[in-house]
């Protein structure tokens, strides 16, 4: 039974992960490799629980339980020692990841479970250097990943079936939803159906069809308000499929076909207009604007979540 878990890497993702398994029960080290990381991670992870107290997700008490579940370490040795999965949490950089994963078969504990955040690498890539004996595997956690549920599963052929589905259990405990792909591809599934929406939101501004805020507008008022609950290809089957045949055949020709990103992404940030990273992009963020925006989105995402979790809880009325 998993009990201890060990982060690597205190960043925006590493610190949300950690985050959840505390607040989950489970007790949680986070490493890396400067102090002044990991102070920052600690002083996120208090506003963040703040904020869950604020919304009524959490009371202070639990607050304070779930803070002192978590501890901060620099030793990465000490960190994984008792651990029974250790989630890799750093940056996107294969040969960054391949040393991490040598030293980790060096110094875990053999029956440890290793997986990776990525959001990028195939699993195939990430084992050619290690294989951790079928003891591998991808959770792919999202932003903010102390508030979304989604986790992609990702597993090779030889990955331990009980791996899997331990981890997957495991998710669910702490509240997560995790889905298992059941062959690899490139970006998984939520980030290639994600593509697909961003470039031709993106193009529709570029060819001065609406304004960025509307095209926004479009999907969280629209197509967004229904995925909260009904994704895609349900949404399709209750239109009927012969419906969505028309739709899909009348609109399929003409939308964006680019490659790559779309021009205006491309013109951005050759400009250096990155979006709040550098306060401009297609929209404009001055002062506090960012972690104010950052605040009403996550207080936004704590009260969809408490209503999802409502309303699977709540048995359908009969008539």
């Amino acid at each position: 039974m998993m009990q201890n878990i060990a982060i690597i890497g205190s960043g925006v993702m590493g610190r949300g992960i950690a985050q959840s398994f505390a607040v989950g029960g489970y007790s949680v080290t986070i490493n890396d490799i400067k102090t002044a990381f990991l102070e920052k991670a600690r002083q996120n992870i208090e506003d963040n629980l703040s904020l869950m107290v604020e919304a009524g997700q959490l009371t202070n008490d639990q607050k304070k339980e779930a803070a002192s579940r978590i501890s901060y370490s620099i030793d990465q040795k000490d960190s994984v020692s008792d651990a029974d999965l250790i989630i890799e949490a750093i940056p996107e950089d294969i040969n960054m990841k391949w040393n991490l994963y040598q030293n980790l078969e060096q110094i875990k504990k053999p029956e440890a479970v290793v997986s990776s955040n990525t959001s990028t690498f195939p699993i195939s890539k990430l084992t050619e250097k290690t294989s951790f004996d079928g003891r591998f595997i991808i959770t792919h956690f999202f932003n903010p990943a102390h508030l979304v549920p989604l986790v992609e599963i990702v597993k090779k052929d030889e990955t331990d079936p009980e791996v899997a589905d331990e981890v997957i259990n495991l998710l669910k405990q702490i509240g997560k939803s995790p889905i298992l792909l059941k062959k690899e591809i490139n970006g998984f599934i939520a980030n290639r159906l994600q593509t697909a929406l961003v470039r031709e939101a993106f193009s529709l501004v570029d060819k001065g069809i609406a304004s960025a805020e509307d095209v926004d507008k479009a999907i969280t008022d629209g197509p967004g308000f229904r995925w909260a609950f009904v994704g895609p290809i349900r949404t399709a089957e209750f239109g009927g499929l012969d419906t969505w045949k028309h739709v899909i055949d009348n609109i399929a020709p003409e939308l964006d076909k680019s490659e790559g990103a779309p021009e205006i992404i491309n013109r951005l940030v050759a400009e250096g207009k990155l979006g709040t990273k550098t306060g401009e992009g297609l929209f404009t963020y001055s002062g506090n604007e960012v972690q104010e925006a950052l605040n009403q989105r996550d207080r936004q995402f704590v009260q969809l979540g408490q209503i999802k979790q409502s309303a699977r809880l709540e048995p359908a009325s009969e008539n």
